[in-house]
Order: structure tokens, then C-alpha cells, then sequence
């Protein structure tokens, strides 16, 4: 007879969240489905329908500066309800244990709002995701968290768990930095990585309400849900904290990088569709062609069992014909692709993304040929950027064949990227400043390129590339008038967004 664990334990997970039409975080559905094979309760706090602050919301926001095809979005179901009621009544019916929270660095802060407003708290709260990887010490200045997940959480929160339920110590978790009672932190090496074959495919996606798989793509709404092919990331952007585990896990990127098997990601994928009516998947890696070519035609046999449209990200250096040719009959619906910056030796020397701007456009015309929709993704506002060298990022999008839509986000300067320490060391930013989203204001303080003008350049920027340089005086003026841009926009829509984007599959 299967041995039964009479003590029961709840977990709490808190998801602190801005953007009205995100994804179901994996990571805390993953996570929620090991405990639950572990026999512990689980509950779910998502802040996401409450439209804690609409002025925040990426999806809204690219929406606002063309940046994404106008959609009709979803009606966010408790934007009436007051959030910290409804907070203090869930954590007093569910009576957790311990709350386990997960959040970027642009989300910290309202994650530790959310703490502050549950009533005579006096549960163990545990934090994970990138910013408490990155960061743990600037984390624990907060006195809301006493326990910091460093690197992947499947092992250090069931362990943390497990000896919680048992009454045992569990200072010395691997992977966890634990703030003792005279205020002293432990801080415990991280852990063996984690075979991501070894963890269970039904993640568990129902712990959300079942409106959140809704989500805009190009203009429509579908049912999605992120899939995890690869973890980690080969390559060295300086903008971005990827590259950080190789360090935190004293390992050659090579090493690092894990990916799942094809057979596994096709169980996952069909559990998705079978159980919860997924209908466009979402390849949630940072470079999903990360492949070769063995692996790539591993990928296409088992998607023919899926039969559904899918979104990858990847970089123009693992772009050509036949893995374009092979990746449109199976679904290929969209692709992503990371430009950042325009100007070839910037780019190259202070983002350290090292293609020329002619392999770029040599790529992206391969993508225009095959049909296959795609948009770039550009940032402004980085370390000892100016205006001039910004304006080579436009430049380059308009040498870019069917381009659909053109992204440009504010830098965002996180904590374990070599830009954010640039940042630090020009004193351009505080060193202990907590980063907000791509989608705020520019918090560097550069005299050459002030924040004001980075926000005039974002919200011009897919004018500039797709309308005429003879229109370019005119969208000048719009920078500083409102009535102005709002009437190039109604013409931008009218031009390039009126007929929706056919899915060829």
C-alpha cells in the first residue's frame, strides 16, 4: 500500500504582475505540479486581472506606439474588485504555510506591496525568479522576504518544503539564502542543474483562471501556452542576465544550455492542446533555433502530431532556406527576431551581438520570401548611446523586406547584466536601483541622450521606419504634440494594419 503523508502544508504562490495578456508563467506552474506530486496544497494569488497599473502594461503600452497590431483585448475580471480584499480573503481561507513568490526585477517591488497588505502576516515568504537570482542581496534588504531561491527552484523549494512539513532545519537547502533569526543570511551553494527531462510535462497550467491562456498574436486572440525546448542561452548579450548562469554555475556556456527531448516536448504539447484547447503555441526560448540540423528534423516529425500555429524567437544567425522551408509546413506562424541596435560597431562592441547589419537584412529577406510574418525587436536608451547612433537603429529597420511590426523598448538596466555594471560605473543609475520594465521611462541619466528624448525617439520609432522621409518633419513635431501623433497613428493603422496576417497553415 502507497505510504500516505498525513501533515498537511499549503504553498501560496504569489505572482506580481503588471501586463494584462502575459503568459501563464511556467515557472511557477512547473513548480506547482511538483508539489502537488509531493502531496502539498497549493494555492494562487495572480494580481494580472486587477489591472494593478495600467500605465505599466507592456501589451497596452506597445499597442499604444504601434508596436503590436491593435487587438480587442480581454476584459480583465477583477478590475473592480478591491485587490487587497480579495488578497486577505485568499490568504485567510487558504491558511498557508508559507507564500512562495515569483517575479522579475521590474515586478519586485509590487510583489513586495502585495506582502505588506496581507493582514498580521507572519508566514515564511520565499522568492524566486530572475531578480532574487540575480540579486539576493538586494532582495533580502526588504524585510517582507526571508528566503531567496538563487538559480532553478525545482530542488531547493521542494527540499525547502519538504523539511518545513517535517518540522527539520532548513537553513543549509541548497540553493537558498536563508535570513536567520538575529538577521544574518545563510548563503547555500546553488545546486546540481536540473535535467529538464527528469521534470513532469503536465505543468500546471490549471491553477490559472482558464481566461489567462488568452493572449494576442498578431492582432487575433488565441488560446496559448509557453513551451520549454532549451534552457539557458549560448550566446553573450550584454544587455542580458542569461549569460549569468554560466558564471553562477562555474559552467561553460555549452554545459549550461540544456534542452529538453523531442519526445517530452511533444507530450507536453499535446497535453496542452488535449486538456486545456491551446491553439498557438508559444516557444518561450531565448533562441529557439538553437539546433542542429538532426534536431531540427526530430522537431518537425513530432510537430506533425500537434497541427497548431507556433511563435519562436531567434536570431538572424540561424536563419536560412531549409530550415525556413521545413519549419513553415508544420506551423511556423511567426517569428522574433533581437536587432537592438542599429548602428553595426555599437552594436557589436557594447551589446556584444556580433552579426554585420548586411547578414541581417540578408536574413530577414529569406523570412519576407518564405512568407513567414515576423518582427523586430530594437531598444534606445542604452549605456553611452546618442541620438544620432539611435537613429541607425531606424536606418536599419526600414532596410528590412515585410517587416509586419517594429519594437522598440527602453533599456532596462538588470541587475547581472554587464550593461546594467557600464551603467553603474558611467554613473548614469544608483547602484542599488531596482530596475522597472522596457516599457517605463528610461531611468539612466546620460547629459548627451536625457530620458526625455529617449521617450520622444520610442514613441515616433515605427513611424519613422515605415512612413517616407519626406513625412519625417512632420512626425518631428509629433514627438511634442499629441493631436499630431495620434493622427499619424490613425494613418499608420489604416496603411499597414487593415488587413489581418494570414497564417499559412
Amino acid at each position: 500500500m502507497e505510504r500516505r503523508i498525513a501533515m498537511s502544508f499549503k504553498v501560496l504562490f504569489i505572482y506580481p504582475n503588471f501586463r494584462s495578456e502575459t503568459l501563464v508563467p511556467p515557472g511557477i506552474t512547473l513548480l506547482s505540479r511538483i508539489l502537488k506530486n509531493n502531496e502539498f496544497e497549493v494555492g494562487l494569488f495572480d494580481t494580472t486581472d486587477y489591472g494593478m497599473d495600467l500605465s505599466k502594461d507592456y501589451d497596452r503600452v506597445q499597442e499604444k506606439y504601434l508596436t503590436v497590431r491593435p487587438t480587442v483585448h480581454r476584459k480583465l475580471k477583477y478590475a473592480e474588485h478591491d485587490v487587497w480584499q480579495d488578497l486577505n480573503d485568499k490568504a485567510n481561507s487558504f491558511s498557508p504555510d508559507l507564500i512562495a513568490m515569483s517575479c522579475t526585477e521590474s515586478t519586485f517591488l509590487l510583489g513586495v506591496e502585495v506582502i505588506k497588505h496581507i493582514e498580521n502576516c507572519d508566514i515564511p515568504v520565499v522568492l524566486g525568479g530572475t531578480f532574487a537570482t540575480f540579486a539576493p542581496e538586494r532582495a533580502l534588504d526588504f524585510p517582507e522576504i526571508d528566503i531567496v531561491c538563487v538559480g532553478e527552484g525545482e530542488i531547493p523549494l521542494l527540499e525547502l518544503c519538504k523539511r518545513m512539513r517535517s518540522g527539520r532545519d532548513y537553513m543549509d537547502v541548497p540553493g537558498l539564502w536563508v535570513r536567520s533569526r538575529d538577521g544574518s543570511v545563510r548563503k547555500n551553494p546553488v545546486p546540481p542543474l536540473v535535467n529538464l527531462d527528469e521534470n513532469p510535462i503536465d505543468f500546471d497550467i490549471g491553477l490559472f483562471d482558464s481566461e489567462r491562456l488568452v493572449r494576442p498574436m498578431a492582432g487575433e486572440l488565441y488560446r496559448m501556452a509557453p513551451v520549454e525546448t532549451i534552457r539557458g542561452c549560448p550566446y553573450h548579450c550584454a544587455f542580458c542576465n542569461s549569460p549569468g548562469q554560466n558564471i553562477m554555475f562555474d559552467t561553460p556556456a555549452k554545459k549550461f544550455v540544456r534542452k529538453k527531448s523531442m519526445l517530452k516536448v511533444r507530450e507536453e504539447l499535446l497535453h496542452y492542446k488535449n486538456n486545456f484547447g491551446v491553439e498557438y503555441n508559444f516557444f518561450w526560448a531565448d533562441t529557439f533555433l538553437v539546433m542542429s540540423q538532426k534536431e531540427l528534423d526530430e522537431f518537425c516529425e513530432i510537430y506533425q502530431d500537434v497541427r497548431l500555429p507556433f511563435w519562436v524567437q531567434t536570431r538572424v544567425e540561424t536563419i536560412n532556406e531549409w530550415r525556413l522551408e521545413k519549419l513553415k509546413k508544420v506551423g511556423l506562424a511567426r517569428i522574433a527576431f533581437g536587432i537592438e541596435h542599429g548602428d553595426e560597431k555599437f552594436r557589436q562592441e557594447k551589446l556584444i551581438k556580433e552579426f554585420s547589419n548586411d547578414k541581417a537584412v540578408k536574413a530577414l529577406d529569406i523570412v519576407a520570401d518564405f512568407g513567414i510574418p515576423y518582427n523586430t525587436n530594437n531598444m534606445v536608451g542604452y549605456p553611452h548611446e546618442t541620438s544620432e547612433l539611435a537613429m541607425q537603429t531606424i536606418e536599419l529597420n526600414r532596410r528590412f523586406r515585410g517587416v509586419d511590426t517594429t519594437s522598440c523598448f527602453t533599456f532596462a538596466p538588470y541587475y547581472g547584466t554587464p550593461a546594467r555594471d557600464m551603467a553603474v560605473a558611467a554613473g548614469f543609475m544608483a547602484k542599488d536601483l531596482i530596475a522597472p520594465g522596457n516599457a517605463d521611462d528610461s531611468i539612466l541619466n546620460m547629459p548627451q541622450f536625457p530620458p526625455a528624448e529617449i521617450e520622444k525617439f520610442r514613441r515616433c520609432f515605427s513611424l519613422r521606419v515605415r512612413f517616407p522621409k519626406d513625412r519625417w518633419p512632420e512626425i518631428k513635431e509629433a514627438e511634442a504634440d499629441d493631436s499630431i501623433l495620434e493622427k499619424l497613428q490613425a494613418e499608420y493603422r489604416e496603411m499597414f494594419f487593415k488587413e489581418p496576417v494570414k497564417i499559412s497553415f
